[in-house]
């Protein structure tokens, strides 16, 4: 190993130190920083922000990555290691230390702000920091793309999974705008002709239902002696591989919502939870891109704990956990689990009509950035897509355009990957169904071990050492494709 790149290698690890430290940080803002510390906290944030972006973007590190790129001893996984560092040093040099930290300071300002719009439904009193995250982002992704020989949308994108273009979503989501409402409508009169779903009846203690949910979090192969479980208005996971802090909300009249986010956070957790250990600290340890992590969340809520084995085990449980409720009955909560609606709350909505809300993310924030939709319109844009990706509108702003924290962080470019991991999610569970036999039954039986062994050999435990196209390859045998994921829909809802 040449000497320039053992550098780049101890710059790195000092960088993911600090990048550890914002993490806890911002677990902390979210679970149990009191209201009146956010500015201060928006200014420790920015002052960390900064010192890993000097170190990332120092000029000995622009040399020690020339240096090293001629070095010719390195290892495949040094090679993929220096080719992430060479990615990281591009996006973030292309900006300003002082963007960097207008960004940080605006986007905490806009959470805080977005925490109380959204509980008071008033959208004009989140506009104003909107707009300033909006102007900012804007700004980043000019400058970025520009850097890149990318459009400001593309630089956005790419910031959170590598080399993935707009110009690739769009076909994709064209085709699921396409599909999607007439797939909806068949389900919902497919659904019609079933009985209705009995509803468990609450109240639902929170207490319980966390107690339910770390059992179940355990059974997928959790370690609470690496991670915790607590409440935050938003859903995420978050932390470090060896200290994973995954949130959830509880709502005492339903379970449904807390334990299914539980579980999806949980698949978060289990990728982090199982990067290459020798690799922790170094770019090429991560995870490889978000629409890869959103698939392992998916994988394990949507492919596994919805399957109808996984449901008739979770019967039993919901019975020890809160009584015998006629609406515990396996085949009832499978009708319930299976439930499509057309929902406002993308959260909270089933798997076929989810990438609908998403498709609709994508539309109105190309437009944000492309200064094609003013803020102060976002309201009224959101609304009328609602109308015609899903068939609703929304009663006010809560239920519409204020419900995502992703926006007031900052975090455009994002939305995409949720959909494109549903996609991935199912081509994987259908590689994994034909190369474990007995995948189901054992899920069936609580045994999440043969899947997350195959999860490690095929996604967690390699890294960003592929791009996205070869472990998408890798893993399933062929590229990213629409059909597996139309094919599990209507192997689940329509042919019951």
């Amino acid at each position: 190993m040449g000497w320039h790149y053992a550098a780049l290698e101890e710059r790195f690890r000092r960088i993911a130190g600090i990048q550890g430290a914002l993490a806890i940080l911002d677990w902390d803002t979210a679970v149990v920083m009191p209201k009146k510390a956010a500015p201060d906290r928006g200014e420790q944030l920015a002052a960390l922000r900064r010192v890993a972006h000097d170190l990332l973007t120092h000029p000995e590190t622009g040399e020690q990555l020339s240096a090293a790129e001629a070095e010719t001893d390195l290892d495949p996984w040094q090679q993929a290691n220096l080719r992430e560092m060479r990615r990281k040093y591009r996006h973030a040099h292309s900006l300003e230390p002082a963007l960097v930290e207008a960004l940080a300071r605006a986007t905490t300002r806009c959470e805080m702000t977005w925490r109380e719009a959204r509980a008071r439904a008033d959208f004009a009193l989140l506009a104003p920091e909107l707009e300033e995250v909006v102007r900012l982002t804007r700004e980043a992704a000019q400058v970025t793309g520009a850097a890149l020989g990318l459009e400001p949308y593309d630089a956005l994108l790419d910031a959170h999974q590598p080399d993935l273009r707009d110009a690739e979503v769009v076909p994709l989501f064209d085709r699921l705008a396409a599909e999607l409402p007439p797939l909806v409508e068949s389900i919902l009169a497919h659904q019609a002709k079933m009985p209705e779903p009995l509803r468990p009846q609450g109240p639902f203690p929170p207490a319980r239902q966390k107690e339910l949910g770390k059992a179940l979090m355990a059974r997928l192969g959790f370690d609470f002696d690496a991670g915790r479980l607590d409440e935050s208005t938003h859903p995420f996971c978050g932390g470090t591989p060896s200290d994973i802090r995954i949130t959830t909300r509880y709502r005492e009249d339903e379970v449904a919502s807390a334990l299914m986010g539980v579980l999806h956070e949980t698949g978060h957790a289990l990728y982090e939870a199982g990067l290459p250990k020798a690799w922790r600290g170094q770019p090429v340890g991560e995870a490889r891109g978000i629409a890869v992590h959103e698939s392992q969340s998916l994988i394990v809520e949507m492919q596994a704990c919805r399957s109808p084995a996984f449901i008739r085990f979770l019967a039993g449980e919901l019975r020890g956990t809160f009584g015998d409720d006629p609406a515990f009955a396996p085949d009832n909560l499978v009708r319930l689990y299976h439930r499509v609606e057309r929902g406002f709350i993308r959260v909270d909505a089933d798997e076929a009509t989810y990438p609908l809300h998403v498709i609709l993310r994508h539309r109105l924030e190309r437009k944000l950035i492309a200064g094609d939709l003013a803020v102060a319109d976002l309201p009224a844009a959101w609304n009328e897509g609602m109308r015609e990706l899903l068939g609703i509108v929304p009663p006010d702003d809560r239920l519409g355009c204020l419900q995502d924290i992703h926006w007031p962080v900052g975090g455009f470019g994002y939305f995409p990957c949720y959909t494109l991991g549903a996609m991935l999610a199912a081509q994987l569970f259908r590689t994994a169904e034909g190369q474990i036999p007995g995948l189901l039954a054992a899920i069936g039986r609580g045994d999440f071990a043969p899947l997350l062994h195959w999860l490690r050999e095929k996604v967690h435990g390699v890294g960003s050492k592929p791009s996205f196209a070869e472990l998408v390859r890798n893993a399933t045998g062929g590229p990213l494709a629409v059909e597996p994921f139309l094919e599990h829909l209507r192997a689940r809802y329509l042919a019951r």
